[in-house]
């Protein structure tokens, strides 16, 4: 299996230099969205002083020439701090800070959707909307090989994988594990995880979440699991379709309730929901995936546990619809609904926003500027 060359260095030289004291210093890593909309990007200052609140850390910059995000002549672009972790691989006090992108003039860069879903939630709040995403990612080798299958053919056919047990069924189990408790470390709302269908793929739950907090604790999520695998020498990939075939693709499946839906009789709400749901199919498949529908088209067959990109539908305890509605809240009458169409590699923050405009704020055109509001 191909390794990083970085994994291949002895980690216990750095652990003598990672005892030193701080001399009062704290490192604060900023995190932010790159112009793909879909790779991270970080980097570390030095403050005098351990920040308490997201309001105390100081705004910054850097060259969005260098990550797909402005033009050479006109290159920096702001880090605004918007949620702040825990930092699981430079202990206490270092802190891990998610921002916002903001251009020169200071408006939202392209790439950040976050702005746009936090004014969504704010009109929404009275309603307090929940999620819970459930993120499906698979493991690679640094040549793209799966990690885990033989170099030359395939692994045995999906069925012994699912919550497997074993070193023949279970690929990758010590990552999972540190991602694990490095999420519980930081303060990541990480609910659970579970290896998936295909051998090598693997998936955890953020949740549940109110309103723009989801996509601060996914997003978080995902660098931690990116920084793990690096440790680890191999990469973790949300490509919804990794490997072509009779295999499973991987998701971003998305629970989703209003306060009425969680209460006595919400079965009614949730329909309702559907309902709305069932008329901007179209509009929430172009919002689902960074490429407008396009990487979820690779997914989204009809087939290996997924429905039609193509028609809409929805069941009580159904993985092949749009729609889940898991027996539980059938069988009680009140819960959530999932929402199965979210690709692995969308942005929480656009998922979160399309449900809330269409199924709180009764949204029904098919065009809402490509998820953000109208100027």
């Amino acid at each position: 299996m191909a390794l990083s060359a970085s994994s291949l260095l002895a980690k216990s030289v750095k652990t003598p230099y990672m005892k030193l004291d701080q001399n009062k210093q704290v490192q604060v890593m900023y995190i932010w969205i790159d112009g793909t909309g879909e790779n991270l990007r970080c980097k570390t200052r030095t403050l005098n002083f351990e920040p308490k609140i997201v309001s105390e850390l100081p705004e910054w910059n850097f060259d969005g020439s260098s990550t797909k995000q402005a033009e050479g002549s006109n290159s920096d672009m702001y880090l605004e701090p918007v949620a702040m972790f825990r930092d699981p691989f430079r202990l206490d006090p270092n802190k891990l800070v998610l921002c916002e992108v903001l251009k020169y003039n200071h408006k939202p860069a392209e790439t950040n959707l976050r702005e746009s879903c936090k004014k969504v939630m704010e009109k929404a709040s009275h309603f307090h909307p929940w999620f819970g995403m459930e993120q499906e990612y698979t493991l690679l080798g640094v040549d793209g090989h799966p990690f885990g299958w033989p170099s030359n053919g395939f692994p045995g056919p999906q069925g012994p994988y699912y919550c497997g047990v074993g070193a023949d069924k279970a690929y990758g189990r010590d990552i999972v594990e540190s991602h694990y408790r490095a999420c519980l470390y930081s303060g990541v709302n990480i609910c659970g995880t579970n290896a998936e269908v295909m051998p090598s793929q693997w998936e955890f739950q953020v949740g549940p979440c109110e309103g723009v907090d989801m996509g601060d604790h996914l997003w978080l999520a995902r660098f931690l699991l990116h920084r793990v695998c690096e440790d680890f020498g191999i990469v973790a990939s949300f490509d919804p379709k990794p490997i072509p075939g009779n295999w499973n693709g991987a998701g971003c499946h998305t629970n989703f309730s209003s306060l009425a839906m969680r209460q006595a009789g919400g079965l009614q709400h949730i329909e309702y929901a559907i309902e709305k749901l069932a008329r901007r199919h179209a509009y929430h498949i172009r919002m689902y995936d960074p490429s407008g529908g396009q990487d979820n088209a690779r997914r989204l067959t009809g087939a290996h546990e997924t429905s039609s990109i193509h028609e809409f539908s929805a069941g009580v305890a159904n993985r092949g619809a749009s729609i889940r509605i898991p027996r539980q809240v059938g069988r009680d009458g009140f819960g959530y609904m999932e929402d199965r169409r979210p690709s692995a590699n969308c942005d929480p923050y656009r998922v979160t926003e399309a449900m809330v405009r269409t199924c709180i704020l009764d949204e029904t055109g098919e065009d809402t500027s490509n998820g953000k509001d109208s100027e």
